[in-house]
């Protein structure tokens, strides 16, 4: 079964994005591969308003070669015919993509969409890239009401030019 790894950028005080969406607090580092990181993926999972920002800044709502799942009750699919667009039951769906044969799953984005997977224990993985800044307010990185969820740490590495801390956990459902 395929794998949902939600992969995120967080400053140290737990969010994933400013106050009004601003993510140009988020440092490249150029030890990151991106090219290996995305090459694990063939489809990206995206909340609605994470999908409306990759249009704004010049995106296809998605990340090229891979499938784009958005979560939306608002959006129309004839608007947006390059996108898969699901309205209802995100823990169904996501589990029927899971099943499908491919590579892993991206859950990028989104603290209100990954709440709801991880209710629906569809999410494997944690990653999180702590940068360090504080942003003192914006979006969290698990929006509330949230459940405790149990992790366990499976790697973790500093990047020395930018002071980046990169986090690993598998999710542990059962034992929180």
């Amino acid at each position: 079964m395929r794998r949902v790894r939600y992969s995120v950028a967080m400053s140290v005080d737990g969010y994933i994005a400013g106050p009004n969406g601003e993510i140009d607090w988020i440092l490249m580092d150029p030890e990151i591969d991106f090219a290996a990181m995305f090459g694990r993926y063939d489809t990206v999972l995206l909340g609605r308003r994470t999908y409306e920002l990759t249009l704004t800044q010049g995106g296809e709502g998605g990340m090229q070669g891979m499938k784009a799942v958005v979560f939306s009750r608002t959006l129309r699919a004839a608007d947006h015919p390059d996108v898969t667009l699901v309205a209802e039951d995100a823990g169904g769906a996501v589990a029927a993509l899971r099943a499908r044969s491919g590579r892993d799953i991206w859950l990028m984005g989104g603290g209100v969409l990954f709440r709801s997977l991880l209710d629906a224990r569809q999410v494997d993985e944690v990653e999180i890239a702590v940068i360090p800044v504080l942003l003192g307010a914006g979006i969290p990185m698990l929006s509330p009401p949230a459940r405790q969820a149990r992790l366990r740490l499976t790697a973790s590495r500093t990047l020395k030019a930018t002071g980046i801390i990169l986090l690993d956990y598998a999710v542990e459902y059962g034992t929180a």
